[in-house]
């Protein structure tokens, strides 16, 4: 589902990156861990075509991301890639139901309801449909991240640092349930962590240096 050769990217003459080839099939999950400064958050930019790699490519499900215009590019993310990242960037103005709604009308022009009525219940957010964001715990607010990543049935979900501001009982649970939902969907999951909690959660691992 996802597959990468020979990233590199630096910033200007500066921090220079040569990311190891990464493949994650259908279903799949990968942990990529590392110290501080080792290029995870670049490396997950890059696999979701925020940041574009000096050389090398991202293939998802065989689309090379380096061959997409921008316009396509944005189009392609909207519909193939999830996006959890480490700071939710609610509508604060909108309820948790809409926030999730929202994010597939955006991607294809329709308001999927139900649908994500449907992923919050799962998620265990039955009871706050029409809270706003900021009514939320931070592990509940996770969860909302969870379902508006998972809104459009993408291709690859891509997390950062989900578990960082977590207690243990959470990250755990927020671990389970992005690797179920990642083999429920058929979706390549890819986390970027610091977070050691996680190590003994997902055998498939990648250590950058």
């Amino acid at each position: 589902m996802i597959t990468t050769k020979d990233i590199h990217f630096s910033y200007g003459k500066g921090t220079s990156f040569q990311f190891p080839n990464i493949v994650a099939s259908k279903g799949d999950s990968l942990l990529i861990t590392g110290g501080s400064g080792k290029g995870k958050t670049t490396l997950l930019h890059i696999l979701g075509g925020l940041l574009k790699p000096e050389s090398g490519d991202v293939l998802i499900d065989e689309t090379s991301l380096s061959s997409l215009s921008d316009r396509k590019l944005d189009h392609f993310r909207g519909k193939n890639i999830g996006l959890v990242l480490q700071q939710a960037y609610f509508v604060a103005s909108l309820s948790v139901l809409e926030n999730v709604v929202l994010a597939s009308w955006l991607a294809t022009g329709h308001q999927a309801t139900e649908k994500a009525k449907q992923l919050l219940e799962q998620l265990d957010l039955k009871d706050h449909l029409h809270k706003l964001p900021s009514q939320l715990s931070i592990g509940q607010q996770q969860r909302v991240s969870i379902a508006r990543a998972l809104i459009n049935e993408p291709k690859l979900l891509l997390a950062d640092e989900p578990t960082s501001s977590l207690d243990d009982e959470n990250a755990y649970k927020v671990a389970d349930m992005l690797s179920g939902l990642a083999k429920q969907f058929g979706t390549a999951l890819v986390i970027v962590t610091h977070d050691q909690r996680l190590k003994d959660r997902f055998p498939n691992q990648i250590t950058l240096s």
